[in-house]
């Protein structure tokens, strides 16, 4: 499924590109289109959600607000700074492109009453995500890491400019979905729990690293998380359930129950 995220305020404007979007194929049938009308409800779906967009397609001047639009990409560029970010607005060529543009992840400019703009729009998308998925490696192969930017801890190694996380070599995958990387969410945690090993972190201390709302992310909120993350290493191991053998024997991602906290302990 291609995942597009699309904050517009004017219904006219959905009405006319959404079933435009929703019937083309942009490479992984199907294609599912969320829309929301104002910044704050998709910024809070943003901070919500572990489930990133494929990409973002923004309005940039919405409800008398010239910045609108930057409020959301910023909350995009924070929780998942790899997914690209396209608007599609009438106010091509003004200081708000600049604007755009002057921020990270801004990748196309589209000007809502061009000539064909339902076709521009697609091919632009079609070729944004093209370029996505060049970029990503090949499930199963060794990216080369830079010493400087990895965090090593036994058979663990994690990017910290991208926060890709690999193991034994293999870069790990959403267990859900194999030709996914895995979500951004339980690959900061996973950072988390490895720069405060030995020591153990409770939810409270995710939920500040995070930057989370503590009244919407609770310990089941983390324990999901962790039950992502054993996954995805079982399946990098290529062995059902073999790290989360080693988890229940007190190596990798470890449990403290009682005080609602996980503790990274390496191994090799």
């Amino acid at each position: 499924m291609t995942r597009i995220l699309w904050v517009e305020d004017q219904s006219h404007w959905i009405d006319r590109f959404k079933p435009v979007l929703e019937a083309t194929d942009f490479g992984v049938e199907p294609t599912q289109v969320t829309t929301f009308k104002f910044a704050e409800a998709a910024c809070q779906h943003i901070r919500a959600t572990d489930a990133p967009p494929d990409v973002a397609l923004l309005d940039a001047h919405m409800g008398g607000n010239s910045h609108a639009g930057l409020q959301v990409s910023r909350a995009l560029q924070k929780r998942w700074p790899e997914v690209p970010v396209l608007y599609l607005s009438e106010h091509a060529g003004t200081d708000i492109e600049q604007q755009a543009f002057e921020q990270n992840g801004t990748l196309d400019f589209i000007a809502k009453h061009q000539r064909n703009v339902e076709a521009v729009l697609c091919w632009r998308i079609r070729a944004v995500l093209r370029q996505r998925q060049h970029q990503q490696p090949a499930i199963g192969t060794v990216t080369p890491l830079h010493p400087a930017d990895t965090l090593r801890s036994g058979a663990l190694s994690i990017d910290t400019r991208t926060w890709e996380v690999f193991w034994r070599g293999t870069r790990l995958m959403n267990p859900t979905n194999a030709r996914r990387p895995l979500a951004p969410t339980p690959r900061k945690i996973l950072r988390f729990l490895v720069e405060a090993a030995p020591s153990p972190l409770s939810t409270r201390q995710i939920v500040d690293k995070l930057d989370a709302d503590p009244e919407r992310f609770s310990y089941a909120n983390y324990r999901q998380h962790i039950r992502t993350l054993r996954r995805a290493f079982d399946q990098a191991e290529g062995e059902p359930n073999a790290f989360s053998e080693r988890c229940r024997q007190g190596e990798g991602i470890v449990t403290f129950g009682d005080e609602e906290s996980y503790c990274w302990r390496p191994y090799d």
